[in-house]
C-alpha cells in the first residue's frame, strides 16, 4: 500500500495566503460598495433644482423643521431615495439568486417572465379595471407570485433543469408581453400615459405608502436568502454535487425561489419593472469580488447603486428628464447583446 499524500507546508501556506487575499479583497469591495451607496444616497438628498447643504439634510432626516428643505427633502427626495436603495437591493439580490441557482447569466427575472407578470397585471389594472395606487401594487404582487409558481410547475419534471425553466420563462414572458401590448393598444390617452409610466420603471412621485411594503418584504426575505447562501453557492456546481455536499436541493431551490420572487414582486409593485438591474447586478458583482463565496450582498449593493445613479442621471444629466428604467435599459441592452455574442463565439449555450 502506498502512503497517503501529505500536503507540503509551503503549498498549505500559499493556499492560506491566497484565501486571505481573496477574503480581504471581498471585504474591501463590499465596504467600498456600501460607502458608495451611502454617498449616492446623500447626494440625491442634497442635489437637485435646489441645493441643500448636508447640515440641513441631516436636520430634516432627524425630524427638525427646516424651511423649504422639510418639504423638498423630507417629502419629495427622501422617500424617492429610500425606494431607489431598497428596490435596487431587492432586484440585485433576487437576480443573482436566480443566476446562481440556475447556473446561467440569463436566468434573471427580467428574462424569464417574472417581471413581465407584474407589468401585465399593472396594465390590466390601470387600463381595464381603472384601479390605482396600492390596488395596482397588490395585483402586481399576486400576479408575480402566481406566474412564478406556473413557470416552476411547468419546468418541474423529476426536478428542475435550469435550461428548461429559462425557456419556459421566456415563452411565458412573450405571452405576457403580447397581453400587455394588446391592453395598451385599447387604452384611453390618460390611462395609457399612467400605464406607460408604471411599465417603464419610475421613481417619480414616490410616497412612503409605496416604500413601507418594500421595506417589510426586504426585512422578511433577505434573511431567508442569506441563511441559504452556503447551499445556494454549492448549487453552482450542479445538483448532484450539491446533494453530495449535503444540500437538500429541492428544498433549497423552493425556499430561495419564494424569497427571490417575493423581493421582485414587492419592488416591482412600488417602482415598476426597472429594466436590467436584476440582470446586471450579479455579473458586475462577480467582476468586482471574484466568484468565490456568496454573491448575494455584493449584488444587492450593486443593484442599489445602479438604481441610485441611474435615477439621478435621468433627472439631471440631460435636457429632458427620463425615468430610471430608461437609463438602466440603455445600460443593460448592450450587455445582453454582448453576453449572447460572447457565449456564441465561445461555442457555449445559454
Amino acid at each position: 500500500m502506498t502512503a497517503p499524500a501529505v500536503a507540503r507546508p509551503d503549498v498549505v501556506r500559499a493556499v492560506a495566503r491566497g484565501r486571505r487575499r481573496r477574503d480581504s479583497r471581498r471585504r474591501a469591495v463590499i465596504l467600498t460598495l456600501a460607502v458608495l451607496v451611502v454617498a449616492g444616497f446623500v447626494v440625491t438628498l442634497m442635489a437637485g433644482q435646489t441645493f441643500y447643504p448636508l447640515r440641513d439634510v441631516v436636520r430634516v432626516v432627524l425630524g427638525e423643521h427646516v424651511p423649504g428643505a422639510s418639504f423638498t427633502v423630507g417629502r419629495l427626495r427622501l422617500p424617492r431615495a429610500v425606494l431607489a436603495v431598497i428596490a435596487g437591493f431587492s432586484f440585485g439580490l433576487s437576480g443573482v439568486t436566480f443566476q446562481t441557482m440556475l447556473r446561467n447569466p440569463l436566468a434573471s427575472p427580467d428574462i424569464i417572465g417574472i417581471s413581465w407578470a407584474a407589468s401585465a397585471a399593472a396594465a390590466i389594472a390601470i387600463v381595464s379595471l381603472s384601479l390605482g395606487g396600492l390596488q395596482v401594487s397588490a395585483l402586481a404582487v399576486v400576479s408575480t407570485l402566481a406566474v412564478a409558481l406556473l413557470v416552476y410547475t411547468l419546468a418541474f419534471r423529476d426536478g428542475v433543469v435550469g435550461t428548461r425553466l429559462i425557456l419556459i420563462g421566456i415563452g411565458i414572458a412573450a405571452i405576457l408581453e403580447s397581453i400587455t401590448s394588446y391592453v395598451l393598444s385599447r387604452a384611453a390617452e390618460w390611462d395609457l400615459q399612467e400605464a406607460l409610466r408604471w411599465l417603464t420603471g419610475s421613481l417619480n412621485g414616490t410616497t412612503w405608502e409605496q416604500v413601507v411594503p418594500v421595506l417589510v418584504a426586504l426585512a422578511v426575505f433577505t434573511p431567508v436568502l442569506l441563511s441559504q447562501a452556503r447551499d445556494l453557492s454549492a448549487m453552482r456546481f450542479g445538483d448532484d454535487t450539491a446533494a453530495a455536499l449535503g444540500v437538500r436541493v429541492e428544498r433549497t431551490r423552493i425556499t430561495v425561489i419564494v424569497a427571490a420572487v417575493g423581493l421582485i414582486a414587492f419592488a416591482t409593485s412600488a417602482a415598476g419593472p426597472i429594466a436590467f438591474v436584476a440582470f446586471l447586478s450579479g455579473p458586475i458583482a462577480a467582476r468586482l469580488v471574484g466568484t468565490d463565496g456568496s454573491m448575494l450582498v455584493p449584488a444587492g449593493l450593486v443593484g442599489a447603486l445602479l438604481v441610485l445613479v441611474a435615477d439621478f442621471t435621468g433627472q439631471f444629466a440631460f435636457d429632458l428628464r427620463y425615468p430610471v428604467g430608461v437609463v438602466t435599459g440603455v445600460l443593460g441592452a448592450p450587455y445582453l447583446v454582448y453576453l449572447i455574442v460572447r457565449t456564441h463565439r465561445a461555442g457555449g449555450s445559454l
